[in-house]
């Protein structure tokens, strides 16, 4: 089931497992992101085939097709729920779809280039996006409405985590009050994941820059390990680990490969993390 080659007197070694399960039947193509329920009954996927699909985890039957995206789509997940999943695609539109019957039942329109990831917050009455036009948007799925831009970079954003941030960090305060539709914002911090070589933080509801680290090369994505620590990672196969009460040096810099790191996901003390090659 595995595969070990080791190098001794350099001390290196590396493992190949064996797939568990293999379902090579969902998609003709590239898988560009995935997501399964919080249940762990079902699985939701996009690939550069063109579709997006709602499939059962344990088996890779095919229950939907959420068809409705002009374009790639570019990032699907479900809302903790479920029952519901949120996707966004190259026509810079942000869509939420009933896993029960593939209805799409919103639509948010006001990006101007490409959605390239998501977040959901709390519970997921605001949703967070962000873009090739370079900003982060909040969004209130009851009025299906733009509750404001989060973050202006002038550089499109690659990916966005949202956390909760460690009590001894200073937010900032929102320059007006925020509107009752924003619901969960408070002491939350939004990463951003930059292409000109920017991790941004930001104070959620105040709208705030919190930090600015700068790395090697693009940032392709970013993820909270706890309220004090976090990851990104870059196209030159860099992942940092930080700590966001200072980041003006990293706790660690890991580099396996100069293949790109494309996703970061944290699992039980660590993390996993997906790259290029």
């Amino acid at each position: 089931k595995s595969i070990l080659v080791s190098c001794p007197h350099e001390n290196v070694s590396t493992k190949f497992l064996a797939p568990y399960t293999t379902f090579c039947r969902i998609h003709q193509k590239s898988i560009t992101c995935l997501d399964i329920s919080s249940g762990g009954g079902l699985g939701v996927s996009t690939s550069t085939d063109g579709t997006m699909k709602i499939w059962q985890a344990a088996n890779g039957e095919i229950r939907r097709l959420l068809e409705g995206h002009v374009y790639d789509v570019n990032c699907c997940r479900f809302f903790p729920s479920g029952l519901v999943v949120l996707s966004g695609g190259m026509d810079a539109q942000l869509k939420i779809w009933s896993a029960e019957d593939a209805s799409c039942v919103v639509t948010f329109k006001g990006h101007k280039g490409g959605i390239l990831d998501t977040a959901i917050v709390d519970r997921g009455r605001n949703v967070l996006s962000c873009s090739r036009d370079g900003t982060a948007r909040l969004w209130d799925c009851g009025k299906s409405a733009c509750l404001g831009v989060v973050a202006d970079c002038g550089s499109p954003v690659n990916g966005i985590a949202v956390g909760t941030a460690d009590n001894s960090l200073n937010l900032g305060t929102p320059e007006k009050a925020p509107s009752e539709r924003e619901v969960g914002t408070e002491g939350k911090i939004l990463l951003l994941a930059r292409e000109d070589k920017k991790l941004q933080g930001v104070g959620l509801q105040s709208r705030q820059l919190v930090f600015l680290f700068v790395g090697s090369d693009a940032f392709n994505c970013c993820a909270f390990l706890s309220s004090t620590y976090i990851l990104a990672g870059t196209q030159d196969g860099n992942i940092y680990q930080l700590d966001v009460r200072n980041t003006n040096s990293p706790i660690q810099v890991i580099h396996r490969s100069g293949a790109p790191v494309l996703s970061l996901l944290p699992y039980r003390d660590g993390f996993i993390a997906s790259q290029g090659n």
